[in-house]
């Protein structure tokens, strides 16, 4: 077993780990678990992660800064990175389950190697019940599912096919009663099919930050409206719904120099975000 990485017997598991009818025997550790008072909350989607996804990602983890959350999730493409990445962002302690196990040199997907390092570096883990050079497999990622469920106080969907491995731990969530909250998407879009199964069972819907507080138990933040001027105001208005540059500023009648200068002043001032060639509110 590698130096760095520590074997917890199920006293030292998080405390909800323990609880599910199939915990595993041991754990291996690579860095620090956030402390107890921290809610876990798991992060899970599609690996091919749309634009909007991404965007649902961004703004709704953006508006847990500052809280006692720990983000869980499994450091696969699409979502799990995503979630990651974004909460290292801001502060937020990390808790990292591949479905491999934990030794550098096997450690899945190979890609994300050099998030993992981040996501230790930055205080938070990486934990496996796996031996330490078990590679991932088919039989492994069912597995790691249930621990990422199992350990968290709440699991957010972002985006899933019919039939992915998404639903598999949205279905233990539900069997392990936690709270299951998922993103509504396009009723068209085949990667919202799965998730909104969950939706019509009566999973929460998460459309804001807030959503997601409630169902950890915390309280949302209060925040003082910030004072907008008058020019502020209106492109405030207009982005109701998320817009292209272009369509922005058609959709202004105002000198195209002032309406650059003002959205500058918005981003600096967090009231909006743009990626993507998209600007949106930024709550």
């Amino acid at each position: 077993m590698p130096d760095k990485l520590k074997r917890l017997s199920p006293g030292h598991f998080p405390e909800l780990l323990r609880e599910i009818p199939d915990p595993p025997s041991q754990l291996y550790l690579a860095g620090t678990l956030p402390t107890a008072s921290h809610r876990l909350l798991a992060v899970v989607g599609s690996r091919a992660l749309s634009s909007y996804g991404r965007q649902v990602c961004d703004y709704l983890l953006r508006g847990l800064k500052d809280q006692p959350i720990a983000i869980v999730s499994g450091l696969a493409y699409g979502a799990d990175a995503e979630a990651h990445r974004v909460a290292l962002d801001i502060g937020l302690p990390c808790i990292a389950v591949p479905g491999s196990g934990l030794d550098p040199s096997v450690l899945y997907p190979r890609a994300n190697v050099r998030l993992a390092e981040h996501i230790i570096a930055s205080g938070g883990a990486l934990i496996s019940e796996f031996e330490p050079l078990q590679r991932a497999t088919d039989y492994t990622f069912p597995k790691r599912n249930r621990i990422m469920a199992g350990m968290s106080h709440a699991t957010l969907v972002i985006e899933a096919k019919e039939r992915s491995g998404t639903l598999i731990t949205a279905r233990l969530v539900t069997e392990y009663n936690r709270e299951l909250l998922v993103v509504p998407g396009s009723i068209f879009s085949e990667t919202s099919k799965g998730a909104h199964q969950f939706l019509k069972l009566g999973a929460t819907a998460a459309t804001e930050p807030d959503d997601i507080l409630r169902a950890l138990r915390l309280e949302p933040a209060l925040a003082s409206a910030p004072e907008l001027t008058e020019t502020e105001k209106v492109i405030f208005e207009v982005l109701a719904e998320p817009l292209s540059r272009d369509a922005l500023f058609d959709a202004l009648s105002l000198d195209v120099t002032e309406a650059q200068v003002t959205l500058a002043t918005m981003e600096i001032k967090g009231l909006i975000v743009e990626e993507m060639g998209v600007i949106r509110r930024a709550r």
